[in-house]
């Protein structure tokens, strides 16, 4: 049922695009919309994961680089299999917000990256759960969906930016100036409710796939509370320049404003840590194929778990763990 409402929701965003194109110039306009779309997708299928990363300034983790960096890489390569998924690339973003993300147009060109925040947050358990979410996304090809709608909302936007100064040809000369404001307002906000409705469907979906390839329920719900918590009081800078990003990451990056649930890129907290707590305690905390870690001996009692330390105050102060 998820993937129909997805299906469903992606199919009203595209024909909310080429409505647009022909209320700006009738069927000329839809195709000249249709081709633009299929343009700036195909742009988006190829780069849109480098361009991402590169906005976010992660490096790739060099499995030699030392300890943490081999327990990280072993880490992400121990989930990939259980979720018969190939390796992944790994990146890390020196940023001492909590938060991750997957990118990728398909599982054999994806990436995993996590912020150092999250791992000086975060335990070694925790930290598999919300790799393992990544990669749930990544298992069911969310990382391209989620660029397209992205590019089509985009794509709108500038469409109904364009109605006021090419709006007036013979094809829709009836909707006139208080037409073409309103189309101006609403297509945008149209096509960022259904991109945001697609959104979160897709996260509930990642939470459930995470716990399964992870195998402890209970593991991610813990992890995306301390995330929420920091993400919370830490800035995320280049999230704050680049909103349009915010749906890639597990938990809302935004920080400050908080708006009402119909405008949230991400479902409520709440619900997510109770769904995953019902997935516990109605098939166990642990499956078959549950991913065990090793147990280092860098854990700190307090936060038991390898990369110990909690988020600095400052968004850019304190230790940045051990990539920083």
């Amino acid at each position: 049922m998820s993937y129909f409402r997805t299906a469903i929701l992606l199919a009203a965003l595209t024909a909310l695009f080429m409505g647009i194109g022909f209320l700006l110039g009738g069927q000329t306009g839809m195709v000249m919309a249709l081709v633009l779309a299929g343009g700036m997708n195909l742009f988006a299928y190829w780069n849109s994961d480098k361009a991402v990363l590169k906005m976010y300034g992660a490096h790739l983790v060099d499995p030699n680089q030392g300890r943490d960096a081999r327990e990280l890489y072993d880490m992400v390569g121990q989930l990939a299999r259980n979720a018969n998924l190939p390796m992944p690339k790994v990146y890390v973003m020196d940023n001492p917000q909590p938060n991750a993300f997957a990118t990728g147009r398909n599982p054999q060109n994806a990436a995993v990256a996590v912020t150092t925040g999250l791992m000086q947050t975060v335990t070694k358990e925790e930290l598999a759960g919300v790799i393992a979410h990544e990669l749930a996304h990544i298992r069911h090809h969310d990382t391209l969906l989620m660029t397209i709608t992205a590019t089509i909302a985009g794509a709108i936007s500038m469409l109904a930016n364009f109605a006021m100064f090419f709006g007036g040809n013979r094809d829709n000369n009836h909707m006139g100036f208080i037409g073409t404001l309103a189309l101006m307002i609403l297509g945008p906000l149209a096509a960022g409710l259904v991109q945001m409705a697609i959104s979160r469907t897709r996260e509930y979906q990642a939470d459930k796939g995470g716990a399964e390839i992870c195998g402890h329920p209970l593991w991610l719900a813990s992890a995306l509370q301390k995330i929420a918590g920091g993400a919370a009081r830490i800035p995320n800078e280049e999230a704050e320049e680049n909103p349009a990003s915010a749906h890639l990451f597990i938990v809302n990056p935004l920080h400050g404003v908080r708006l009402d649930n119909l405008f949230a890129t991400h479902p409520p907290m709440e619900e997510r840590v109770a769904r995953l707590v019902a997935m516990a305690n109605g098939a166990g905390s642990t499956g078959g194929g549950a991913f065990t870690p090793e147990r280092g001996t860098r854990s700190d009692p307090a936060a038991s778990g390898p990369w110990s330390g909690s988020v600095p105050d400052s968004p850019r102060g304190g230790s940045r763990g051990p990539w920083g």
